[in-house]
């Protein structure tokens, strides 16, 4: 197997099984590897250890966690993942120079910096102006060409014009472009986030970088604006609407679907969306 499609289907498997004990031996054996060369061939191709891949992405989705459920109690949180209460404040405080309880007292309700652009500050509208523009979906699986960049989402939209460049020839009118992001850059150091950038291919599509997302029930918000609104809006959702909603997340990625791009005004039309259950 390919050493790029290997990192980045193990790394699927990890973020799937992230409330699961996992170690190099279970997921190296997943994929009938020597976990000795499956680590060299991680850390080549992302810069990080796989142990310590696993533990941030642990401690990072905990904290999306206490931002989408304000009423459970942490202890329980960490529990999830595999912690007691003292190993799990003593990682999260290590990881985010907060304790938990501190970090869920922040959790911001109107207004929140933006982290890619220091000094700027992203405005929430009220839940209600949010829930004015949501839909709950039923998609259908997505066959997909993908390409994977783990870096600071502010790079995305430079990535995915490179991406619809190097595709054009299977661009077509009944194409969806796609991407999936894995990280909230709000807890996420930015150079380490994750995302897919894809489009919809034909399922007798030749190339390797292909992949399912799976459909299911989804949260749409729809957005018509700038792309440099587009953090502010999903973060109102997430830490506003969301967590009142009675609808708890699904899977441990969003999808965002554009429906239309202005390259030169950077403006898109585009729906937000977060698998819910």
């Amino acid at each position: 197997m390919d050493k790029k499609i290997l990192v980045n289907q193990s790394i699927d498997y990890i973020m799937q099984h992230l409330d699961e004990q996992l170690s190099v031996d279970a997921i190296s054996a997943h994929f009938f590897i020597s976990k000795y060369h499956f680590s060299r061939i991680f850390k080549e191709e992302t810069g990080e250890s796989i142990y310590s891949f696993i533990k941030r992405c642990k401690v990072d989705q905990s904290a999306i966690d206490i931002k989408l459920n304000p009423t459970k109690a942490i202890t329980d949180i960490g529990l999830d993942y595999g912690y007691s209460s003292s190993n799990y404040s003593s990682l999260f405080r290590k990881h985010h120079d907060t304790s938990p309880t501190l970090f869920k007292q922040s959790i911001p309700t109107d207004r929140m910096a933006i982290p890619f652009t220091p000094g700027q500050v992203a405005h929430f509208k009220t839940a209600e102006e949010y829930g004015a523009q949501i839909e709950i979906q039923e998609f259908h699986d997505l066959f997909v060409i993908y390409e994977r960049f783990i870096g600071n989402y502010v790079d995305i939209e430079k990535h995915w014009y490179r991406f619809l460049d190097k595709y054009e020839t299977v661009f077509n009118e009944k194409t969806i472009l796609v991407e999936r992001f894995f990280h909230d850059p709000s807890i996420t150091d930015l150079s380490q986030c994750i995302c897919d950038i894809c489009m919809t291919a034909g399922e007798d599509c030749k190339l390797d970088n292909v992949m399912w997302i799976r459909g299911g029930k989804w949260l749409v918000y729809h957005f018509d604006g700038e792309i440099k609104d587009i953090f502010a809006a999903l973060q109102g959702v997430f830490s506003l609407w969301l967590p009142q909603s009675g609808y708890n997340m699904a899977e441990r990625y969003g999808l965002n679907i554009y429906r239309q791009i202005d390259r030169e005004n950077h403006h898109v039309v585009m729906d937000l969306c977060i698998p819910v259950s």
